[in-house]
Parts: structure tokens; sequence; C-alpha cells
């Protein structure tokens, strides 16, 4: 574990605080703070209730990526299950319904792997990956607005596509690195 910074707050003080936007799935707020250092300034923020990442991995190693469109992007992007946890619930269930609506597959044991920020500077989002084993195949419920394709991917493949640069989501950048190169049973 990283040591943290010695300092007498470890929190900024707010001053003030503004809601700018307030969205179904993300808030926009502008904070005047005092920040731990004693740098006052004003910090815009983007609010969000987290995530959760679910990485499918069959008894054989291969992990099961879904390809959706990202209008953001304006592209197609292969990656992990994901979806925003939704008010009220745990992120073990927001990752289990995520699991089941995407891909249709249960798991009968769900690992929490890591808990990451993924654009901390203004992003106030988290994200909790899982891996899910255990695998039970069904029909997905995908929302309306998700045309999503599943294909599994052998460890083989998944490392050529990251050395390659064709995977370019992020959060599941990190996640298959970390299960591939970091994380032993």
């Amino acid at each position: 574990m990283l040591p943290m910074p010695k300092s007498p707050r470890t929190r900024a003080k707010v001053l003030d605080s503004k809601i700018l936007y307030s969205g179904p799935v993300f808030g926009v707020r502008r904070d005047r703070v005092i920040e731990p250092g004693g740098v006052e300034t004003t910090r815009d923020v983007v609010t969000h209730t987290g995530s959760v990442v679910v990485m499918p991995i069959f008894p054989n190693g291969d992990v099961l990526l879904i390809r959706q469109y990202r209008h953001s992007v304006g592209t197609f992007l292969w990656e992990l299950v994901a979806g925003r946890i939704d008010p009220g619930e745990s992120s073990l269930f927001a990752a289990k319904r995520e699991l089941r609506e995407e891909t249709g597959y249960r798991a009968r044991r769900f690992r929490k792997l890591l808990h990451l920020f993924p654009t901390p500077g203004f992003l106030s989002e988290f994200l909790d990956l899982y891996a899910a084993e255990g695998l039970i195949p069904g029909a997905a419920t995908p929302e309306d607005d998700e045309k999503i394709t599943a294909r599994r991917f052998t460890r083989p493949e998944l490392e050529r596509l990251i050395r390659a640069g064709k995977l370019h989501d992020a959060k599941s950048v990190a996640a298959l690195l970390y299960h591939l190169h970091f994380r032993r049973k």
C-alpha cells in the first residue's frame, strides 16, 4: 500500500458547493475548497454513483468480453461486462445484475479484485472489479439501447490484443492485466 502524505487534514474543507447539472447518469458540481495542502481553489466534479466491472472466467481460463457501440468515442469497443450501480444497490448485486443482463450468464462465485478511480482529477466515479466464476449460461436481457455481441477469448489472445494496443477500454485493460499477471489462484 502506498504511504499517505502527512497532513493535518486529509480532506478538503468545502467553502461553497453548487450543483451545475443533475442528470440520470451523472451530475456536475462546482466546489470552492481549501485542500489539505492549504491551497484554496475551485474544483468542478462530475458526480457518479459508481460502477461495476465483471470478468466472466471459464474453467479453462477463457474470459468473456462484450462488444458494443460507444457513442462518446464513436466506435465499437471490446470490453468486460460493466454498468452503473443503481441507487440502493450494493456493488456485488450490481455485478450479478449486469452479468445476467449483458451476457445471460450467472456465476456461482464472485471475487472482488480491485477498487479503482478511473479519472480522479474530476470524476467521483469508482469501479469495483469482480471475477465471476462457475458460470451458468442463460438468456441475456440487455437494455433497449444495448446491442451487445459476446465472445470468449483465450489468455494468449487477450495478451496479444493488449500488446498490440487493440483493446481501448481502460477498465478492461486494467482488470485483464491484473488477472493475467498479478493474480494467482
